[in-house]
């Protein structure tokens, strides 16, 4: 099964502006890229070669509109055309591609049964819901049957219901279709519900990557923990300090720990078992558990204290039961 990849980053990190390179509307002024099934480019000075063997030609602007056809797009805001119907919106894209009528309307049906829309066939967009009117920018970004589709915060605009219904036919997608989906999102529920691989970027860069339960259960870049802990609910530890409400854990006799449970540990009754058998006693401050790529993900931020050696002999104790127990020094 192909990939659903997602994206992920601060806000000018560079996410949109890869994804339009992805899809060559726009062009890099150095560098390449390789796509699975469409081959290697490569960039000089803003001008789009072909590797092939035995050396490199340049892209004609015909085959580039050939190479963009091949990869569908969806955004936040759907682009539907207000005065054409359902029907028309999804015709669009074939009818430069030199359809017949009779092709068209035969491709355009079936897409309309593949997004569950048969019966809105002849609506026109003021009369969708949110979650139709995604649902029509997909099957028109599906309709010249791209090999990869790219989704720009495709459920920002929906409601918990919609971002539902949405994920689960992108997931459908997926599969039926053998499509890999690349995600741009900030949405935790996105990348909970369909993901598989995870991107991160930073200032222009991917700085991580990986199967999207090893990155979020180990993250090695602080972007990547900042945005696992913002979307659990595990940031706010940094306002519990400022507060003075808790304290940073410098002492050997009283330390705040973030404890990361991964698929196998998140059933055991581990901080009652430190407490009784290191005499420790712990406070917990915040909790989450997340389903992250059909797997358990749980996070505690915690007080731990007693004596120095109590205290380092229950983290020994955890960490050797399969979590990891980070102090907090900073936030």
């Amino acid at each position: 099964m192909a990939d659903n990849i997602i994206l992920i980053g601060m806000s000018g990190a560079g996410k949109s502006t890869l994804v339009r390179c992805l899809n060559f509307l726009e062009i890099p002024e150095s560098g390449s890229i390789e796509i699975s099934g469409f081959g290697r480019f490569v960039s000089d000075a803003g001008r789009l070669y072909r590797e092939e063997q035995g050396g490199r030609r340049a892209v004609a602007e015909k085959e580039l509109r050939q190479l963009r056809r091949s990869i569908g797009m969806i955004f936040q805001h759907f682009n539907l055309l207000d005065r054409s119907t359902v029907f028309d919106n999804i015709a669009y894209p074939l009818k430069y591609c030199g359809k017949s009528k009779e092709e068209i309307a035969a491709r355009v049906d079936s897409l309309l049964e593949l997004v569950d829309l048969t019966d809105k066939r002849n609506a026109y967009p003021s009369q969708l819901s949110g979650g139709q009117k995604q649902r029509v920018a997909i099957a028109r970004a599906l309709a010249n049957d791209p090999k990869i589709l790219l989704s720009d915060e495709a459920t920002s605009a929906l409601d918990p219901e919609a971002t539902e219904s949405i994920l689960q036919l992108l997931k459908d997608l997926n599969k039926k279709l053998g499509l890999t989906i690349v995600i741009i999102t900030h949405e935790m529920a996105v990348i909970k519900a369909i993901c598989s691989r995870v991107a991160v970027m930073e200032g222009g860069k991917v700085v991580e990557e990986g199967p999207v339960y090893e990155v979020f259960s180990a993250p090695e870049r602080e972007i990547t923990r900042r945005f696992t802990e913002a979307s659990s609910g595990l940031g706010k530890i940094g306002k519990l300090v400022e507060s003075g409400a808790v304290e940073l854990g410098s002492s050997p006799e009283k330390k705040l720990i973030r404890f990361t449970y991964t698929k196998d540990t998140v059933g055991r009754p581990l901080i009652s078992t430190v407490s009784r058998q290191f005499g420790v006693d712990v406070n917990l401050l915040l909790a989450n558990v997340d389903v992250v790529a059909d797997r358990a993900l749980g996070g505690i931020v915690a007080e731990i204290s007693g004596s120095g050696a109590d205290v380092a002999a229950a983290l020994e104790y955890i960490g050797s039961c399969g979590v990891r127990a980070e102090v907090i020094e900073n936030v």
